[in-house]
């Protein structure tokens, strides 16, 4: 069934309500005048009372648009829906008729009207412009601003097309765990699953806690990365993804890092860097194609009131070819451009987001993968390159944001990838069955990892990952 084609009525709306097919705001607006009666159900955006004539602007989320009802005198109970206030849900029944009023096409002329959910005056979200920061202590009520309502349909879209490409290719859709007993970066920014009394833990002879005793019988996790257990499926299914929530406990209160948040992680077998580069390009492109061919509405509200160069840089995206370079030709154009970074720049050190703008907004002017890192500050899983000091990573980077995508290629050689391990001081027991991957049948692997609410942000504008997920987790904050 088409998203905003008629719906059956709600068995809810038994006990005297219309018979009438429910019609979403989206098709209602689309749709031609006539004489065949409509009905629509929806939230009160304003409300003007002109005497003999109401006049609501129903919302109900299939759109950015509203669509104006207009309820003469003689609709039944008319006084009474003088009452009605901003926020209320309503049902109504009447005729699509051309609309005298600038700016709108169609109007709803009411025949009947029904108040399902009264919304008293303290509503708190009046007729007008309420800062992001408020809007997030409400998060239960937000999806009903404009604002809101775009982020999460564009939202909607890029989670669509992300199957749609992946499946597309002949992918696989995997469901890796979210509970595990590895770190895959190796960071240690992990949160803890457990039974155990936290008050009184159960300890060893030595005084440690026994998780021995805890319900897995060993320290567990919640993940950080579906990486190392795709790989696995990679080495079996050749071409596979994952789409999941993710977790770090990492305590940063910046406006790009959440404690939740969701990840697209693609790993395919058989795969070197540069198909693993090619692949994160048409994966870009593919996300915001779509959000600009379906998102049109959205993304004019997202131009006009958050990025006045949104639409015009993503379409510069999508038709750009993106350059590439190395880590070390990044760093020699850093040190060449006499800039006074906050961050000094030199070899060996990460880049920041600073770096990666003036990469690609200044140097290359479009995206711009950048390769074979120093392996001192990449992961230990990604494949050491023949230089001895540098492995086969990426990030692509792109203009205003920086960082969009990180990947390489994966280590495949179990002699090296063990003396990675040991290497970063971690434990072998706990990644014996990784290696196993490398032992029996290993072929070379690449992957990478899109951080979706990045995505959500470089389609939309939004500045802050905790205005486009639903309900953001960042510390001291899990409200909702």
């Amino acid at each position: 069934m088409e998203p905003n084609a008629p719906t059956p009525s709600s068995p809810a709306d038994a006990g005297g309500a219309s018979p009438l097919p429910r019609t979403r705001v989206r098709a209602a607006l689309r749709a031609e005048p006539g004489p065949a009666p409509m009905r629509v159900q929806a939230w009160v955006r304003t409300v003007r009372d002109s005497k003999q004539v109401l006049f609501f602007e129903l919302n109900d989320g299939s759109c950015m648009a509203n669509l104006q009802v207009v309820i003469g005198a003689g609709v039944p109970g008319f006084e009474a829906l003088r009452h009605v206030g901003t926020g209320a849900a309503v049902d109504v029944e009447g005729q699509l008729v051309p609309s005298p009023a600038a700016g709108q096409r169609v109007e709803l002329q009411a025949t009947a009207v029904r108040e399902v959910g009264p919304c008293p005056p303290e509503y708190p979200l009046q007729k007008k412009r309420h800062s992001f920061e408020f809007l997030r202590t409400l998060g239960h009520l937000r999806v009903r601003t404009n604002t809101f309502g775009a982020v999460f349909r564009v939202r909607n879209r890029l989670a669509a097309a992300t199957h749609e490409f992946f499946q597309g290719r002949g992918f696989v859709w995997v469901h890796t765990p979210i509970i595990t007993a590895s770190d895959a970066e190796g960071a240690g920014e992990l949160f803890r699953v457990t039974t155990l009394d936290a008050s009184a833990p159960p300890r060893t002879d030595k005084g440690a806690v026994d998780f021995d005793a805890d319900f897995f019988g060993r320290a567990a996790f919640l993940t950080v990365s579906g990486q190392l257990n795709v790989e696995t499926f990679a080495l079996g299914l050749s071409d596979v993804y994952t789409f999941g929530p993710t977790f770090r406990a990492e305590n940063s209160n910046t406006s790009r890092h959440a404690a939740e948040f969701w990840m697209i992680e693609p790993e395919m077998a058989f795969c070197d860097l540069q198909g693993d580069c090619d692949l994160a390009e048409a994966y870009v492109k593919h996300l915001l194609r779509a959000a600009l061919d379906d998102c049109g509405e959205d993304l004019a509200f997202f131009h006009d009131r958050i990025d006045k160069g949104l639409i015009t840089r993503l379409e510069h995206v999508v038709t750009a070819n993106f350059e590439r370079m190395t880590y070390t030709e990044a760093v020699e154009h850093l040190v060449r451009s006499g800039r006074s970074f906050e961050y000094p720049v030199a070899w060996g050190a990460n880049l920041q987001a600073e770096h990666e703008r003036y990469l690609t907004e200044q140097v290359v002017g479009r995206p711009v993968f950048v390769t074979d890192y120093p392996q001192s500050i990449k992961a230990f899983y990604m494949r050491r390159n023949a230089d001895g000091k540098t492995v086969a990573a990426m990030d692509l980077l792109v203009p205003k944001i920086g960082e969009l995508i990180g990947g390489s290629q994966r280590e495949e050689r179990l002699d090296v990838l063990q003396a990675a391990i040991a290497g970063q001081g971690l434990s072998p027991e706990h990644y014996a069955w990784y290696l196993d991957t490398r032992r029996y049948g290993s072929v070379p692997h690449a992957g990478f990892g899109l951080g979706f609410e990045r995505a959500v942000m470089y389609a939309t504008g939004m500045e802050n990952i905790r205005d486009v997920i639903p309900f953001p987790r960042t510390p001291r904050s899990c409200d909702f």
